[in-house]
């Protein structure tokens, strides 16, 4: 992958993906997709495991290239940019979210090295991890252990939430982001993502239906191919996957144990 382009900063962060295929080495993953996603609008993509969602948010980033058609930013190519240029623009938040063995101070200012120590407190407080980070005994200069194994799920979602929000790029990826929180972490996680994606371009890969239902637009993929797309209200009036998917966590959230 030539790497090697324009300092560009984009006029606008509309999204576009024009007939693309991609392959891993023999094994083909997306075929022919097509899509547009306005700036300042939020989809949601869902579809079965394996389907190909990830690898479409990895092409928007340019983790890989497209073996045929394009991917574009603000009506220009990805691969006219440099990475560095492109990769400003995005942020994202993990299912597993990697942290370093260093203070937290410094995993959050990883979204942004010069910031000072109050521009990473703010960034804590809106994604609600101030609180916990301030009872632990040094407080933001606790060196947490490697991958961030001394926090629970939910306390290393938010300080990962903290680092992008910043680093306040425009495109936020969110990953399976909220697939595996426990339920007294769920809350305070769900209003630091409101945090970090207020007033952005928001593009999220999910499983839980209360996370894709207010989407502005659903994209459901299927075998490397997007198969339905619409709003939730839409997708449940017909028959087609969606709705499938619509049933099964519904009863899912049924079910007792």
């Amino acid at each position: 992958m030539d790497i090697n382009g324009e300092d560009l900063s984009p006029e606008r962060e509309d999204i576009e993906l024009h007939h693309v295929d991609f392959s891993y080495g023999s094994k083909s993953i997306l075929h022919d997709v097509s899509l547009t996603i306005p700036e300042k609008t939020t989809v949601a993509i869902v579809g079965p495991s394996g389907s190909g969602k990830t690898t479409l948010c990895n092409l928007m980033a340019r983790f890989w290239d497209v073996q045929s058609g394009s991917v574009s930013l603000g009506e220009r190519d990805v691969r006219e940019y440099s990475y560095d240029s492109l990769i400003r623009n995005f942020s994202f938040v993990f299912q597993r979210v990697y942290l370093f063995s260093d203070t937290i101070v410094n995993n959050i200012r990883f979204g942004k090295p010069n910031a000072t120590l109050e521009e990473v407190k703010a960034a804590a407080k809106k994604a609600r991890c101030y609180d916990f980070i301030m009872a632990l005994p040094e407080g933001f200069d606790t060196v947490i252990g490697e991958g961030g194994a001394t926090l629970s799920g939910g306390e290393r979602q938010r300080i990962s939430i903290a680092r992008a929000i910043m680093k306040d790029a425009p495109i936020i990826i969110l990953d399976e982001a909220t697939a595996n929180v426990d339920p007294e972490n769920e809350t305070e996680l769900m209003e630091a993502i409101s945090e970090l994606t207020h007033d952005k371009t928001v593009i999220m890969i999910a499983h839980r239906l209360k996370t894709v239902r207010n989407a502005d637009r659903i994209f459901v993929v299927d075998h490397g191919e997007i198969v339905q797309q619409g709003t939730h209200e839409e997708l449940v009036s017909v028959d087609g996957l969606y709705r499938c998917f619509v049933m099964e966590r519904k009863q899912a959230a049924g079910w007792k144990v």
